[in-house]
């Protein structure tokens, strides 16, 4: 183990970690062990997601690359990554997108690869997806296709 005089000894301190084995005994490892580990890169921060206020109607189309998250009215086509209808948001058009969360009122054709009717849903169109899931209480007419890349 540690004596006292090498820990309280002043000077130049040792960059390590002590590791201990399992009989008891501590060794030091040298920031030139460490060297030789995979770096890994801090992942990157998502931006957030665009927001259309409860208060604002769109009349037209809206395409992102990122996220939408829709809480206000939308006549037109919505085309994003991920899309979030929200509670008190209408959309009058088709929406396409990778995910599709849909807790308002859609009027129009869904196509997603994941599609998700919350219990508060009122979606009246066709919905094309590869996986969906619709929980209770939520409103459908229409009706639904299973295809491999629904986004074509």
């Amino acid at each position: 183990m540690f004596s006292k005089s090498q820990i309280n000894e002043p000077g130049p301190k040792q960059t390590g970690v002590a590791h201990v084995s399992e009989a008891g005994a501590a060794s030091a490892a040298t920031e030139e062990t460490f060297s030789q580990e995979i770096n890994v890169p801090a992942p990157k921060p998502q931006p957030s997601p665009s927001f259309l206020a409860a208060d604002l109607t769109i009349i037209g189309d809206l395409s992102s690359t990122g996220d939408i998250q829709l809480e206000g009215t939308v006549k037109g086509n919505v085309r994003a990554h991920l899309l979030t209808v929200g509670q008190q948001a209408i959309v009058e058009g088709e929406i396409i997108a990778d995910d599709v969360v849909i807790t308002g009122q859609v009027i129009g054709t869904v196509r997603g690869l994941k599609v998700r009717l919350t219990s508060t849903a009122q979606v009246k169109g066709d919905i094309i997806r590869k996986v969906i899931a619709i929980e209770s209480g939520a409103h459908f007419e229409g009706s639904v296709r299973r295809v491999e890349n629904p986004l074509s």
